[in-house]
């Protein structure tokens, strides 16, 4: 019992397949920790799998973004355990080869700056592409509560981006 019978595990196979990839980067863009995104996504995916019956005839997709989210949102609950170091990153110069290695570590910190329920509001929104309605359910806040909450989050994004351009975004050096 609790196991997919009748090709359904072939089912749900190919949705991994089909999915993992966009999930795991999805959790990244929520956590900035490569690590901590593919536990995410292992999460959201056997959680799904134990639902598979019930939800492989449905929106899928959309089942396991909702619980690698609320997951998410779950950790962020806890206390949070931080490990400082002492290295700081260098700054490259425009047109290096890894310069879009470092644009996407730029965005990655720019993301690190919001809180839990901006950073799920901005990815929802704008990676995910949905509509506000749907990240309100997805979160349980209210349509006005998402359009504040990404407001919020769009205005310290514009304002951090602006001090701290990377070179190879067209700042100064």
């Amino acid at each position: 019992m609790g196991h997919p019978k009748g090709g359904t595990e072939e089912d749900f196979a190919e949705f991994v397949m089909a999915s993992s990839g966009r999930l795991t980067h999805a959790a990244f863009l929520l956590t900035g920790d490569r690590h901590q995104a593919e536990d995410a996504a292992q999460t959201a995916l056997a959680r799904t799998y134990a639902a598979w019956r019930r939800i492989r005839h449905k929106d899928a997709y959309g089942y396991a973004r909702k619980v690698l989210v609320n997951h998410l949102i779950d950790l962020w609950r806890r206390p949070i355990k931080e490990s400082p170091t002492d290295e700081v990153p260098e700054r490259r110069v425009a047109g290096a080869p890894e310069s879009a290695v470092v644009t996407r570590q730029w965005l990655q910190e720019l993301l690190d700056g919001l809180t839990g329920r901006e950073r799920a509001v901005i990815v929802l929104r704008h990676y995910f592409d949905l509509p506000e309605a749907e990240v309100a359910a997805e979160l349980s806040v209210s349509v006005g509560t998402v359009k504040s909450t990404n407001s919020r989050a769009l205005a310290k994004l514009r304002v951090a981006a602006k001090d701290d351009l990377p070179t190879t975004c067209g700042g100064a050096a």
